[in-house]
Order: structure tokens, then sequence, then C-alpha cells
């Protein structure tokens, strides 16, 4: 959904080429985590997190907060997301991240795909080159309308994934 999204550069596309990354700027959307509480809640190591956090500091996807003081006087920078991934287009750099971005999902999904909150459906439609921007340009506007939203007290964090593919299963 590439609606007034810019190119991404060559280093932004490699930066959210990862599934690790993806998962990082998620889980610093609300709130900055230091690289200690996000390597815990991937349950990985915090040097091979650090080197992800890096590169998404270097590429702007991730900012550095003011430093605290950490357990036994260390000190701690906490990262939060800046947002400026929903407002890259990848698909003309050169590099793919739909791996990563399917993967991520999957890893993020697999602990609550019972939940009766969990909505999951499927549609096959057929469309001209015109309908199928026209439903881009009318669900990006949907995203864009509830990613603005200041979140109302209370509001439960909610992580939404579409994937849009031609069906070449259904081609003669």
């Amino acid at each position: 959904m590439g609606i007034n999204k810019r190119p991404a550069t060559e280093a932004e596309a490699r930066a959210l080429a990862s599934a690790i990354r993806l998962r990082i700027l998620r889980l610093c959307l609300d709130s900055a985590l230091t690289n200690k509480e996000i390597a815990q809640r991937l349950n990985a190591n915090p040097a091979t997190v650090l080197h992800h956090v890096r590169k998404l500091v270097a590429t702007g996807f991730l900012a550095a907060e003011p430093s605290r003081r950490g357990p036994r006087g260390s000190t701690e920078i906490p990262y939060r997301a800046t947002g400026k991934s929903w407002e890259m287009d990848i698909r003309e750099s050169g590099v793919s991240g739909h791996h990563a971005m399917l993967q991520a999902f999957l890893e993020e999904y697999r602990p609550v795909a019972d939940a009766e909150d969990t909505l999951l459906t499927r549609l096959g439609l057929r469309l001209t080159r015109q309908e199928l921007s026209e439903l881009e340009r009318r669900l990006h506007e949907v995203f864009e309308d509830f990613r603005t939203r200041t979140p109302s007290p209370g509001a439960v964090p909610y992580s939404v994934f579409l994937a849009m593919h031609r069906d070449v299963s259904r081609e003669p």
C-alpha cells in the first residue's frame, strides 16, 4: 500500500527486511523500552538485539530517549518507535521485506491464535487495475484514520496484518 508513502532508501528497506527488527518496532510503539527489556520480551540475546536496535536508530525507525538510571546504578537508554516505517514504501527499493513481515506477524500471532477477539478472514476478488487502486486507497484511508487517533483511556493494543496478493492459483 504505497499511497502517500515515499520510496524507502536501500538502507531503510534493509532495516525493515528483518522480522526481529519489525517486532522491535512493534514492542516500542506504545512505550520506550531499553535494550534489555526488548531482549527479555523477545527471549533473545541482548547483544544480538542491540545490533538490531542500532540499525533501527541509524535509519531513524527508533529514537533514543533520555537515559535513565537502571538497577545497581547502571545507565539505561530507552528507545521508542518513531512511526517512520508507516511512511515507507519498500516495493521499489529492490529489497523484499514480505517474508520478514509475514514471519514477524506469525511470531506475534502464535501466542494469541485461539483468542476470542482474533479476527481472520479471506476473500477472493477479481479486480481491474483501477479497482485494485481504489481498494488500496480506501484501506489506506481506514488505516490512516485509526493510526492517527489518540488512544482512548483503557484502550487495548491490537495489531493488523493485511496481505493482498495476486492469486495465481485461480488463473487459467
